[in-house]
């Protein structure tokens, strides 16, 4: 019964300790980086005939730490580097990049994190209009999976 006790606060101090260094994580750039991140982008992409996914949300954001681990994971990893330039798009607390984000189509209103893909030549292929990915939390890598299979070009 010691050792049960033991065992669950062990594993609960190690889920805490996990979710406060995700939330640490500074994965998007500072808002006023996101214009020249997406020139580069398009650029690159232009070259390598990747596609570009743009990720729109917020350090601040649980959903947008999970996403970020998701795309980084084993299974995601390759598939976002052969195919993709991925574009963190920061919108502040929702009050920054806004014109990114309509430009594309993408309502953040809907929440985040959300995402658009473009093509090599910067046309936009597919905004997220439902906030399918704002609870990102609940979803599993394999959806990411999915996504980025459905998304990536024909070669």
């Amino acid at each position: 019964m010691k050792f049960a006790k033991i065992f669950a606060l062990a594993a609960l101090l190690t889920f805490g300790a996990t979710q406060a260094l995700a939330a640490g994580r500074e994965i998007y750039p500072p808002p006023a980086q996101a214009k020249s991140d997406l020139a580069a982008a398009l650029k690159t992409a232009a070259q390598t005939h990747q596609r570009i996914l743009l990720d729109f949300g917020g350090n601040w954001c649980p959903d947008c730490q999970v996403l970020d681990t998701y795309f980084h994971d084993a299974t995601n990893r390759p598939i976002l580097n052969a195919n993709f330039i991925l574009v963190h798009v920061n919108i502040g607390k929702m009050d920054a990049n806004l014109d990114i984000a309509q430009q594309y189509g993408v309502p953040l209103n809907k929440g985040v994190p959300a995402l658009a893909v473009l093509s090599d030549q910067g046309k936009l292929l597919y905004s997220q209009k439902g906030g399918e990915f704002e609870s990102m939390r609940t979803l599993a890598s394999s959806d990411l999976t999915k996504f980025l299979l459905h998304w990536k070009p024909a070669r």
